[in-house]
């Protein structure tokens, strides 16, 4: 383990997760992430907790739940951490464990490099942009986001709240992300165009894809990658077109690189995400939740400007 990569999963477990002596800690891996679950169990381990390694099969898609072993596990442990290929964050049994009142992060796609570098952000100035795009979020009723390749997203927040993922699961019950830096909401409708540079689980596109969305549903998704993102969602009917969040990333430390855990949390950048929305706020569970990264955006929140062309102004 190199010694960035250990610094990382130190903060992980002490600032992160508060890892405490005894407890029961489950890490998620499978095939391609079992190197970091070995070493997240290892460190938990040193940190006093009954640590457990659990592997399973890699999941079809980002949301897909996992086996009902791994999700008994989830709701007999006290901190879990799943640095899955495939998230596990919008899925029944990550909600369960947190609703029987476990804490802990998802890190789908995750790698050594990227925890070791994208964890090392200033965590006291991460939170304060997080948690002040997040209350914006839950006061307001719309949102509106443009860019300069043709973004023009309008969407219904009324009755919906704003969540912060600012790397701090040390209470009963509370879930993030890893490497965190996102507020983000469920959104309860919206219609317009957007254009997406990365997108989940495809990566960067040479050029950009047009998003359309319709009454709360990605109708059409044109350009390099567009037709295999639309298929992978509407083969899940319906609800899997359905526009399940907007987010904005908060983490100055993190860099485009194609994988959607990073990049959604790049400072500047709007995230926006369809299927699953049950685990955020939202009504619909369908085992797909698939990002998308808008680039150089301007959004608005109320009346309240957020960004203006990827700077942060809030």
């Amino acid at each position: 383990m190199s010694d960035d990569l250990e610094r990382a999963l130190i903060t992980v477990m002490e600032r992160c997760l508060d890892v405490r002596h005894g407890e029961n800690v489950l890490v998620i891996g499978d095939p391609r992430s079992r190197e970091l679950a070995e070493a997240m169990r290892d460190m938990a381990a040193r940190h006093g907790a009954d640590a457990v390694l659990a592997l399973m099969d890699e999941r079809d898609n980002d949301g897909t739940e996992p086996p009902p072993p791994i999700a008994a596990a989830l709701l007999a442990c006290d901190v879990y951490l799943a640095p899955t290929s495939r998230s596990l964050s919008h899925t029944r049994a990550r909600k369960a464990s947190n609703d029987n009142g476990s804490r802990g992060a998802t890190l789908p796609g995750a790698t050594a490099d990227m925890i070791a570098r994208v964890m090392s952000v200033d965590f006291a100035a991460m939170k304060e942009r997080t948690l002040a795009v997040t209350e914006l979020l839950s006061a307001s009723d719309e949102a509106h986001l443009t860019c300069p390749r043709g973004s023009d997203l309008r969407m219904d927040l009324s009755g919906r709240k704003g969540m912060a993922d600012i790397g701090e699961m040390t209470r009963a019950g509370t879930f993030g992300n890893l490497p965190a830096g996102e507020g983000f909401i469920s959104p309860l409708s919206g219609s317009g165009e957007l254009v997406a540079s990365s997108l989940a689980p495809l990566g960067i596109s040479p050029e950009p894809v047009i998003l359309t969305v319709a009454d709360g549903h990605l109708t059409a998704a044109n350009g390099p990658l567009g037709p295999d993102f639309f298929e992978r969602l509407s083969k899940h009917g319906p609800n899997g077109t359905n526009i399940a969040e907007l987010g904005i990333g908060t983490n100055d430390a993190a860099t485009l690189t194609g994988n959607i855990l990073e990049d959604e949390k790049i400072l500047g950048t709007v995230h926006v995400a369809f299927g699953a929305s049950m685990g955020i706020g939202g009504t619909v569970s369908v085992p797909i939740h698939l990002d998308v990264v808008v680039l150089d955006p301007t959004l608005d929140v109320g009346s309240t400007r957020v960004l203006d062309a990827g700077r942060w102004v809030l």
